[in-house]
This record gives C-alpha cells, structure tokens and sequence, in this order.
C-alpha cells in the first residue's frame, strides 16, 4: 500500500533484554511536509509492553496541535492495539480494574496515552496493526532502534527531510488483523534475543545494488540491508516470491542468489 501523504504515519515500537529487563522504544514520524523525525529511548528496568506503550506515546507526543491531518499508527504489539481500542474504557469505567477484580498493569502508561490522544482531539489517531519482521521498513527501523536501546548501543536518530532519509517509507503495510489472543498464563515475548513469537517466514529476499538475495533468516537479511536503502520482504512460498520481485518491478523468473 503507497504511503498516504495527506496523514501523519507513525511507526513504533518496543523491546525488552529480559521481559523484566533493560528496555528500549523507538518512534518514526513522517509528516505530510516531508519531515521525518525518529525517538528513541531506553529503560534500565522494564517490560516489553510498557516499552511498546511509550513508544506510542513518545511519538505522539512530539506532534502539536491543531493537526490539520489524521494520524495513522503502526505497531505490532496486540497488547497496545487491544488496550486502547478495546479495554481501556471499561478499565476506566471500573476504577482501573480488571474484569477480574485485579489492579490494571500499566495504568500510568495508559493514562498518559488517553491524555495524548485527547490533547491532539479533534485529529484522529488511527491504530493499525503490522506483524513484526514482515519486510516494512518502518517497523524493521523501529525494531533496530528500539533493541539498540535495549542493549545500550543507541542507533543515532535521524530527523530531516525525507530525501535524506535512508529508511524507504514508499510501502506501507497492507491491512492485517489482529492475531489471536494468547491463552492467558502465557508469557509474554521479549525483543533482542529471537524477538517476538510467531511462526517464522520461509525466506526473506533483499535488493541491493541491482542483486536480489534470499535468506533463510532474518538476522542474516538485516545484516546485509542495515543502514542501507535497500529493499526486503517476507515471503512464505516460491509463488510470493515472484509476487515480491514483480512488486519491486524485476522479472519474476530471475535467479536468487
């Protein structure tokens, strides 16, 4: 999906050495204007999900009102999506309770989001949801900056124009739903070992100087496009493969290395 340049796009995201553990966040803002502004931060002791939490609302919070555009952001954290779309308003309602009776994790962070979302009122804030590691740009940077907190080497942030930007923010992700929910009891996932659960990919390809590659993880393919405007993607089958190449303009029979 082309990147819709009459909003504010917005990717986050967090991560957790240890879930608890030192953490990171991480924040892209691309403005209609062409200005691209990254956060960053790290946190000696914390979660996964409150990294995710202030990612979000670090990003947000470096946009001043009145907005004459929507927001739309992007994560892959379920729990973020889940709270602020769907649970917050009966957690409020009850007195940051659960359903169950119990304190509401997090209820700090949730009510500093629900005060940045009313402070940029009227302007929408439109949560979308991207599984990580799925070959967009913007969240493989978020990723990257966020587990260089996390593992205190901070990746330097950029904040210019988009021309000079090395991250291609040209593609965003096409609509996903959300997965379902864990059983609960599960634990919760941490970023900067193997990153977050899921079924992994079959391949990943990459495009770089005029060579498209395929790689059988995605520690292998970040190595070879870090810091580089290259282009990568996840791909499940031979078939989406050939539909990636055809995306990038090549021929879709060409060889992989």
């Amino acid at each position: 999906m082309k990147v819709d340049t009459s909003s504010i796009i917005i990717f986050t995201d967090g991560a957790c050495t240890g879930n608890p553990g030192p953490g990171g966040w991480a924040g892209i803002v691309a403005m209609p204007d062409g200005r691209i502004h990254e956060v960053g931060g790290y946190n000696p002791q914390t979660t996964n999900n409150r990294m995710e939490m202030v990612s979000a609302i670090r990003a947000l919070g470096i946009l001043e009102p009145p907005l004459s555009c929507d927001v739309i952001l992007y994560t892959d954290s379920t729990y973020l999506i889940r709270g602020i779309t769907q649970w917050v308003f009966g957690w409020r309602t009850r007195g940051w309770k659960s359903a169950e009776g119990k304190d509401v994790a997090n209820r700090d962070l949730w009510e500093e989001l629900l005060r940045q979302i009313g402070r940029l009122k009227p302007t929408t804030v439109n949560w979308k949801y991207v599984r990580g590691h799925s070959g967009y740009p913007g969240n493989e940077r978020c990723d990257q900056i966020a587990v260089s907190y996390a593992k205190g080497k901070p990746e330097p942030l950029y904040v210019g124009a988009t021309d000079g930007y090395f991250v291609d923010l040209n593609e965003l992700p096409a609509e996903d739903s959300l997965p379902d929910m864990k059983p609960k009891g599960s634990s919760g996932s941490s970023k900067g070992g193997s990153g977050k659960s899921g079924g992994g990919p079959v391949t990943y390809l990459s495009y770089f100087n005029g060579v498209v590659t395929r790689h059988t993880t995605w520690a292998e393919c970040e190595r070879l496009v870090k810091g580089r405007n290259a282009k990568f993607k996840k791909a499940k089958s031979r078939d989406e493969e050939r539909e990636i190449l055809s995306s990038w303009g090549l021929d879709p029979q060409m060889a992989i290395d």
